[in-house]
């Protein structure tokens, strides 16, 4: 009965927000839990590098200062044949991207 009630109370609260403020708490959540995340790296319009099953990227921050630096980081499964398929022998790897030199984009997964 309290699951009841807590799931109708957090629904009149989100009706209760405007829709910005309703995405805002949607980023959160999911940054809370992560994403089922594609990142794909273009050389001008060639696909060059795809890492799958990323949980989230995050961006770099300045030791000293705490300002954000020009790059993001992540962890994910480098896809070597480019099949959009975590295959067997698919490692995990850790990864950087330019937030100014580097051609990506980054998806949820369809899958």
């Amino acid at each position: 009965m309290s699951r009841i009630l807590c799931v109708v109370a957090f629904a009149a609260v989100l009706c209760g927000c405007t829709q910005e403020r309703q995405n805002q708490i949607r980023r959160e959540i999911q940054n809370w839990t992560g994403t089922n995340g594609v990142l794909e790296v273009y050389a001008g319009d060639k696909l060059v590098k795809r890492f799958l099953k990323i949980d989230k990227m995050r961006t770099a921050y300045d030791t000293d200062d705490k300002l954000p630096r020009s790059y993001r980081y992540g962890y994910g499964v480098l896809d070597e044949n480019l099949n959009g398929v975590a295959d067997p022998g698919e490692k995990r790897v850790y990864f950087e991207i330019s937030d100014y030199a580097t051609n990506y984009v980054f998806f949820e997964s369809p899958h």
